[in-house]
Formats: structure tokens, sequence, C-alpha cells
């Protein structure tokens, strides 16, 4: 990664905690789930104890399920093995303000061992490694993510003690690019947007969705890795400030049956020069370097799901005429499929469509630059673009559902040669945890069709 000056340098914050205008400092590192999880520090221990050698956490947050419970088949931390430490080493490029919480700043840590090993199967880890890989090419990916969001007029103390059910949209009706729409539920956008431009964020925009209630901010285009940790910033962040505003928000994929939340991802690749290796003389204006890792995608997307659509929910998305994809194939410009190709010169790029906004950002960049390697170094080749209609055409079918995605993954050779096994069996052990736990449980759905009827 090119160097960069970083949203708020360390002697910034020491002028900062010496005047009083910060007292508090979180280190925090992305988990499975790409949520942040650490500590809060007051300012001038953290400055005096914690800059130089970091702190520690329990080795456990790698381990548990998405409510936080100790789970078996997790190699790296188990009661056998006494669940306990790994060492959280704060990354200084990532230093910000966090203008939403008072007179508090922010750094993201990174995982590793006692013995300063680092902990392979740890999101973040797993995309520096591939972003590594990439280096070895002299190339650098460039990524932007569109988080989807549904707002709601009830707090997450009002949502949880309604099981979720029966609340409040902001909107009561399709706003979609609606001005009138979005100034409905303006004060709290702008909130969202201002504030994060303080915490060293780059907003472009804000505009409304099809749910009710959904909207999308977007943040423009960044380093592969800075996008993700500003991603998992942003995705914190809007929680925290929705709450104070007695609103709540959700990214999960999908809400209900009308449109999910997607996290459409953007890649673009660039040389040591700063040049876009992707655009190119063809008929798609795509070079040869894109077109192998275009093809890349495709041969991968199937086996990769799971890095794309991590949770039970995820696949709900995955509905013909929805805008979700379900078909393994690229277009130019054409929402109907997995991957859009879009842009021309320095902007050339693709989208992959599969993700929602419940995605783990770190893992689907890393699958992402993972599929494209192997694209590259096998040289694959890339088959005719989808001009039509995607959902109706004869195409392989992305995975319907996790346990399908869990297989594809866990056998796959394209994974185990890109991630080695370690990260292979723990992520597929996460799937193991959330498929278990959802075949147990007894539904809404099931209640209203069996209750009285059967």
């Amino acid at each position: 990664m090119a160097d960069r000056t970083p949203p708020l340098t360390v002697e910034k914050l020491r002028a900062l905690v010496a005047s009083g205008e910060i007292d508090t400092v979180v280190l925090a590192f992305p988990d499975m789930q790409g949520r942040l999880q650490g500590k809060r520090f007051a300012a001038p221990f953290f400055l005096d104890e914690v800059l130089g050698h970091g702190t520690e956490g329990c080795n456990y947050l790698l381990a548990v399920d998405t409510e936080m419970n100790t789970v078996e088949g997790y190699e790296m931390s188990s009661w056998a093995r006494g669940y306990g430490d790994f060492a959280m080493l704060p990354d200084l490029a990532t230093l910000r303000r966090l203008p939403w919480n008072e007179a508090t700043a922010a750094v993201t840590a990174d995982l590793a061992w006692a013995d300063g090993t680092p902990v392979v199967a740890a999101p973040r880890q797993i995309l520096r490694r591939q972003l590594e890989r990439l280096a070895e090419h002299g190339l650098t990916a460039h990524v932007g993510t569109e988080l989807e969001f549904i707002v709601f007029r009830d707090s997450y103390e009002q949502a949880w003690d309604a099981n979720y059910r029966g609340l409040t949209p902001a909107n009561q009706y399709n706003i979609d690019y609606s001005v009138l729409g979005t100034g409905r539920v303006e004060p709290l956008l702008r909130r969202i947007r201002n504030e994060m431009t303080g915490a060293g964020l780059t907003v472009e925009s804000a505009k409304g969705e099809c749910n009710p209630g959904q909207h999308e901010i977007a943040f423009k285009y960044d380093e592969a890795l800075v996008t993700c940790d500003q991603h998992a910033v942003y995705k914190t962040g809007a929680k925290e400030i929705a709450a104070q505003e007695g609103y709540a928000l959700t990214f999960m994929a999908k809400y209900n049956e009308r449109e999910g939340n997607s996290c459409h991802i953007h890649l673009s690749l660039q040389d040591a020069d700063g040049t876009n290796v992707m655009a190119g003389d063809d008929e798609h204006s795509m070079s040869a370097t894109m077109r192998h890792f275009l093809a890349g995608q495709l041969s991968a997307l199937r086996d990769f799901s799971l890095l794309y659509a991590p949770n039970i929910n995820s696949y709900k998305r995955f509905q013909p005429g929805s805008f979700a994809p379900t078909a393994v194939a690229w277009g130019h410009d054409n929402r109907t499929c997995s991957l859009r190709v879009v842009g021309h010169g320095r902007s050339t790029r693709f989208e992959n469509r599969l993700p929602g906004g419940d995605v783990n950002p770190y893992l689907a960049v890393a699958g992402m630059v993972a599929a494209g390697l192997h694209g590259i170094e096998q040289r694959l080749e890339l088959p005719p673009p989808c001009a039509g209609n995607a959902y109706t055409a004869e195409y392989a079918h992305v995975p319907t559902t996790l346990r399908e995605a869990a297989e594809l993954w866990e056998t796959s050779e394209i994974a185990k040669a890109a991630f080695g096994a370690e990260v292979v069996a723990h992520y597929r052990n996460m799937a193991r945890v959330e498929l278990e736990a959802f075949d147990a449980a007894v539904t809404d759905w099931e209640l209203r069709r069996s209750f009285e009827r059967l």
C-alpha cells in the first residue's frame, strides 16, 4: 500500500489529549461478521501504554456465533485450548476521530499471537494476504462499497421488545432517487454524512431506495484495505448515530419480502504508476488483464459465495427480477448479472452484485482479489457477455442456500490454494454453526402455517 497521511496523526492526537479535546481512544478489530470488537481506553493511558505495543483480547472473539456464544469446532480457540489471548496491535494509518462519540478517537487493530505471528483467520489478515499476493504482480486494488440500509422510527430497544415486527419505516413508499423522500429523514442522513466526513471518510452522496425507509450513502473509492476499514467504521457509526437520534436502522440482507439491502462492491486495478490496468481497446474497453481477472471472478464465484453471502438471511436476496443476481454471468452495464462492467478509461472497473448489507467487506474483497488472481495466473478466458436478461438465460445459478455455499467452499481447490486449509476450515465452521442454529429454530412462518391448520 502506498504511504498516506492518516485521518489523524499521533502528534495531533497527543495535542488533542493534552488540550482535553480527546479523552477516549477506541482500539478495535473486525471480527468474522465484520463487526468492530475492542476496548475503550483513557486517552493518556493509550498514549503511554497501548500505542507502542498494543493490548490483548480473548481469542474467543474469532470463535463465537453472531450472538457471542462460544461454540465448538474452531481449531484456534476452544475450551481445550483455554481461551487465551491474542494481541491487538494498532495500525496507526487508521487513527481517526469519531465525531458521534464525544471526545473520542479510534484506531483499527491487526491481530497477532504472542510470538508475533499473524492470526491468519482474522478477516483483516486474510485481506492483507491477498493484497500482498496482488502486489507480487505489481498491482493494487481500489475498491468502493455501496451499503444500503432501512431506517425505522423506532429505537433499537423498541425494536427488540417488538421482536422486530410491526416497526414503522422512515418512509411509507418507494423513494428511489426521490429528493422529497430523502428529505423526510434528512436530519439523520445529514448527521451521518457530516460526521463520517469528520472521521476521515469522503462522502459522495445519499439517495433513497425502493423498500420503504431504505437509503444508501455512498463514499469515494480508495485502496482496498482503507475502504474496508472505512466500511466497518461507517457501519458501526451509522448505527450509533441512529440510536442517539431515537431511530433504528438495519443492514441485514433481507428484512422483509420486498427489496433487500445490497452492498455492491466495485473494484479496479492500478499499476505502480497509478494507471488503471483494466482499461483497454477491445469492444468492451477492457485490457487482457481485466479479461483474465473477470474470468477468474466467474470461475470462483460459486466457490466463494460464502465470502459474499455469509449468513442464512443472505440467500433470501437472490430472487429473479429483484436486482439481486441469480446467474453466474457478466455483462456490460447489465444489472441482471452477478458481475457488471462499468466505466471507461481510468474509471474502468467491475461491480460484484452478490454481497448484501450483511457482508464482511474484508472477506468479500479478499475473495474478489483471490478470484482475480486465479484468473490472471491461469490465464482464464472470459466468455461472451450477457446482453439480455440474465435471470431467464441459461447460466449456472448462484448458490441458493448457505448450506450449498458452505459445501462449495469446503471442497474448493481454488479456495484452498488461495487461502490455505486453516482459513477454509475456520469459515466452514462458521457456516456450520449458523446452519445448526437455524435448523433448530422454530420460525414465525412455521407457527402461522401449522399452529391451527395442521
